[in-house]
Order: C-alpha cells, then sequence, then structure tokens
C-alpha cells in the first residue's frame, strides 16, 4: 500500500462546519441542494488518492459472515459504522442497524464503485430488482406483486439473475439509466471517472455471478469465492446474513442510501485526515464508534510500517464500549487456511498498543 501523496490543507474545524450542516438533519438550515450537501460532505472527508493492486469489486473472504452471530452477542448495534471495501460492507451494516456508515479506502476506484452501488439503490425498489440491475439481467415483471419476491429466500433470488445477461442494446438502456441516476447524485465526475464506473458495472453483468475478486496482472485465484458464493454464504449460525437474504435488510440499507447517510471516502486509515475528520464529526453529533471493519488492511499497514498513526487515528475517534474491530485474516494466520474473520474490542486495541502490546502484526493476531 503506497502513502506518498499531496496533503490537502483543510483544517478540521472548517470541515466540521461543512459536514455539521449538512448531516445534521431538520435542525439544520436550509440547504441549496440534497446533491450539492453530499458531495460537499464526500469531498471534505476524502484524502488525495492511494493505490493498491486490486480491483475489490467483491470480496474475498470467504468467512466474511462468521462474525454476524459474535457482533449480536456482543450488542454491537447503532451508533457509526466504518468500513473499508465493496458490499460486504453492506452484509454488517444489515446486522448492526448504525445510524451513519462511512466506506474508507485508500482507492478512489473504490468510491466510484459506492457510487455505482448508490446509483442502483436509487433504481431499485427491491432487493430482487437491485440484483438484478447491477448484474444487468431481466427484472422479473411484475417485481411488486404482492409478497412474492420481497418474501422469497435468497436462492431463488440467486436463481433468477443466473439467467443470461440481457443483449447489447438493453444493457446500453440500463447504463444509461445509471449514468443518469449518478447525475442526480452529484459528486462531480469527470470522463474518466465515469469510464471507470462504466467498467466496473460491465464487469458484473460480463462476470454475473461468477465473478471473482481479481489483483492488477494476475488472474483470480481458484480459492477465491465468486459472487454466488458471498451471496449464499451463512454465518457461524448457519444462517444466511448477506443485505440482500431478507427485504428488511435491504430495505434498511436503501433508506441509509436515500438519507445520504452511506458516505464513501478517499483516505488512507494511517494518513492525517479521513479519519481524524471522521472523528471529530461523530463527537460534534454526538455518536460513537460501534464497528469498525478493517478487512485485513492491519497486514499492510503494519509491512508499511504505518500501524502507528492507525491506532492513534482510531483511538481519535469516539467509541462505545462495546465497539469492535472487524478483521479478517488470510493464509497462515487464518484459522483453517484461507480466510477467518474474527472480532476484537476497540478498546482492547487501542489501549493495549499504548502499553506495548500488539507490535507485530502476528501479536495482534494471537491476541484477537
Amino acid at each position: 500500500m503506497h502513502n506518498r501523496r499531496l496533503l490537502l490543507g483543510l483544517g478540521i474545524g472548517a470541515l466540521l462546519l461543512t459536514l455539521t450542516w449538512g448531516l445534521a438533519g431538520s435542525s439544520a438550515p436550509a440547504r441549496t441542494s440534497a446533491q450539492s450537501t453530499f458531495a460537499a460532505q464526500v469531498a471534505a472527508l476524502s484524502e488525495p488518492a492511494g493505490y493498491f493492486d486490486t480491483d475489490n469489486l467483491i470480496s474475498n473472504e470467504r468467512s466474511y459472515l462468521d462474525v454476524v452471530p459474535d457482533l449480536k452477542k456482543r450488542g454491537v448495534r447503532g451508533g457509526a459504522y466504518i468500513g473499508v471495501g465493496p458490499d460486504q460492507n453492506f452484509s454488517y451494516v444489515a446486522a448492526i442497524r448504525p445510524e451513519i456508515v462511512f466506506i474508507v479506502d485508500i482507492r478512489r476506484d473504490n468510491l466510484l464503485l459506492h457510487l455505482l452501488f448508490k446509483a442502483l439503490f436509487t433504481l431499485a425498489r427491491t432487493r430482487v430488482e437491485y440484483l438484478a440491475l447491477l448484474l444487468g439481467r431481466p427484472v422479473p415483471a411484475p417485481v411488486d406483486d404482492g409478497e412474492s419476491w420481497r418474501r422469497a429466500p435468497l436462492d431463488r433470488l440467486v436463481s433468477h439473475v443466473e439467467a443470461p445477461a440481457l443483449d447489447a442494446r438493453a444493457v446500453l438502456g440500463l447504463r444509461s439509466r445509471v449514468d443518469e441516476a449518478l447525475t442526480r447524485i452529484g459528486v462531480p465526475l469527470s470522463h474518466g471517472d465515469l469510464s471507470t464506473i462504466d467498467r466496473f458495472h460491465r464487469r458484473f453483468i460480463d462476470g454475473g455471478v461468477g465473478l471473482r475478486f481479481q489483483s492488477t496482472g494476475r488472474p483470480p485465484q481458484s480459492h477465491y469465492p465468486t459472487y454466488r458464493e458471498l451471496l449464499l454464504a451463512t454465518d457461524a449460525l448457519g444462517e444466511r446474513s448477506n443485505y440482500l437474504a431478507s427485504e428488511e435488510s435491504f430495505q434498511f440499507i436503501r433508506t441509509l442510501q436515500q438519507r445520504d447517510l452511506v458516505i464513501p471516502v478517499v483516505g488512507d486509515l494511517s494518513g492525517p485526515r479521513a479519519l481524524s475528520a471522521i472523528g471529530a464529526l461523530l463527537g460534534q453529533r454526538g455518536q460513537r464508534l460501534s464497528a469498525f471493519y478493517a478487512s485485513n488492511v492491519e497486514f499492510y499497514l503494519f509491512s508499511d510500517e504505518r500501524f502507528d498513526p492507525f491506532v492513534a487515528n482510531l483511538g481519535r475517534i469516539p467509541r462505545a464500549n462495546h465497539g469492535v474491530i472487524i478483521r479478517s485474516v488470510f493464509g497462515r494466520y487464518a484459522r483453517g487456511g484461507g480466510s477467518s474473520s474474527h472480532l476484537q474490542s476497540v478498546n482492547e486495541l487501542v489501549d493495549g498498543f499504548g502499553k506495548g502490546r500488539f507490535r507485530y502484526y502476528g501479536e495482534l493476531i494471537d491476541g484477537r
């Protein structure tokens, strides 16, 4: 993970003025447009982009749902959620039901991917429609016929989108609808940005439920799960906990998206601005961090000797006593090989690090 970049000279005080106005709710001053407010939030929190060599269109973590029962057992609920990466975040959000969500990633491409998701949440009324639009498959008609599709198990939805993709003309029409929805979101996008979003969407359409995580210059690894496997994965108790497993979960996230409370941010977890600004904003709003999904970013922070500033940033974020880090580990660090997912108290990590623990990645994993 590369951390060399120029810093923008916007102070935290100016950020708070912009963001508190934009997120304060009904008591906030009248705003000129929801579009410009959301765009201002994204811009004010973001740092200059860095580079990482994966597309991250979908997760490569088979184990991502294992921790859901433990999240519920620990009472991790409400508050603020911060995460990295693509749409596995939505499954954690569906379990935790936070008041506000920040998706922070060093790659601007991840912001563009989440704008694609936001546009699709705008266009889709139900989860089967969302999945069909994401994968460029026919939307069942009528999609809102009573409770049929709303009550359908997830495997029925997956079976529906295993059909062949739409023809080229229909895909072009779908892409035009998505681009119109992106314009209404209001985040300024260059021709290059729109081209990147188009490429991402067409990757979903071409790959369908067989799509896999991919790294630059390397073919997808056979042990990486397909999108179908991620959708139908179960948690540690054998329950399907993907955000598309129930209409209620999907609608909860759709409502957050409609209220501009899922905010994609370009930021380095060890950087000088993004997490600090989010922490300051949460302090102003009286909200506390419930969950921080770090994936396996900590591995790269240790490798880059940037773990210390990450913990310092984490320590500045107001947090609930039950607040947790959700992390995934791979290879020799994982239980049983492949990947495994674990929870750790944020207090334990921050306080323990301050007392000299967790100075090496292996110690962090052994102390989980």
